[in-house]
């Protein structure tokens, strides 16, 4: 379907952000369940809990601007989950897997803060300003997630049983 105007393309990208959230519940549920490291399965099912937060965030965008979700034809997840699959069976260390799991988490994580940034300014322009603060708390949520998966790789690398990286 060609995007026309602004509005759009900002039900489109509010409609892709609705799916991203959708599909990453059950991701970071798998990323949990790839791991043996207690920490990292906590963190990641505590995520996967909080992006039901986000989707009831993002439908109330929705009613907020008068419109619906439309479909979303974006494979990225998809491929994303596929690749880390791949790669993850390669992986023979316990430490390497933990440390590798959080990493793909991370990444994910960031393509998600990138979404949401562009979404909030587009929401604020919009005169939306609700809608902007719902966004916000999102995007609040996701860098909140950044930063705490950042400890859990300093953590993962300095532990003893971690991979031993040369200076």
């Amino acid at each position: 379907m060609p995007i026309k105007s602004p509005k759009e393309l900002f039900v489109r990208m509010l409609s892709d952000a609705r799916h991203h959230a959708e599909r990453a519940t059950k991701i970071y549920e798998e990323l949990g369940q790839a791991t043996q490291d207690p920490a990292i399965q906590e963190a990641l099912q505590s995520r996967a809990f909080i992006q039901e937060k986000t989707v009831k965030s993002l439908d109330r965008c929705f009613q907020l601007i008068g419109e619906k979700p439309i479909a979303s034809n974006g494979r990225l997840q998809e491929v994303f989950l596929e690749d880390f699959r791949r790669e993850l069976a390669e992986i023979q260390a316990p430490a390497a897997k933990a440390l590798f799991i959080l990493i793909k988490a991370n990444h994910l994580m960031h393509l998600r803060i990138a979404e949401y940034v562009a979404l909030v300014a587009m929401a604020d322009v919009s005169g939306h300003f609700g809608v902007g603060v719902l966004l916000e708390s999102c995007l609040a949520d996701k860098m909140a997630f950044t930063e705490r998966t950042r400890r859990l790789i300093r953590r993962t690398i300095e532990s003893k049983h971690a991979v031993k990286l040369a200076a």
